[in-house]
């Protein structure tokens, strides 16, 4: 899967667990709960949707690298390109 393909799905998680933030520009470097002011909750929802549409198993220990939509698009990239 490309970057590209990668941003478009982890923009797609974020917006279906927090539908009024579509169409919001997100900066790739600046952390989700820092521009939206999403919850654990909604972390915990966003990272399962990952899981769901990558088939990534996502240990809790790696949540904290997938809290911005780059460290999100490098941690898949790596996982996809492991398995």
């Amino acid at each position: 899967m490309s970057d590209d393909e990668l941003k478009e799905l982890v923009t797609r998680a974020l917006f279906e667990v927090a539908p009024d933030l579509e169409g919001e520009a997100i900066e790739p470097e600046e952390s989700f709960r820092d521009q939206f002011e999403i919850d654990s909750m909604d972390l915990l929802n966003f990272i399962i949707r990952l899981h769901e549409a990558t088939g990534v198993d996502i240990p809790e220990k790696d949540y904290s690298q997938l809290t911005t939509l780059s460290g999100c698009v490098s941690y898949l990239g790596a996982r996809l390109k492991a398995d």
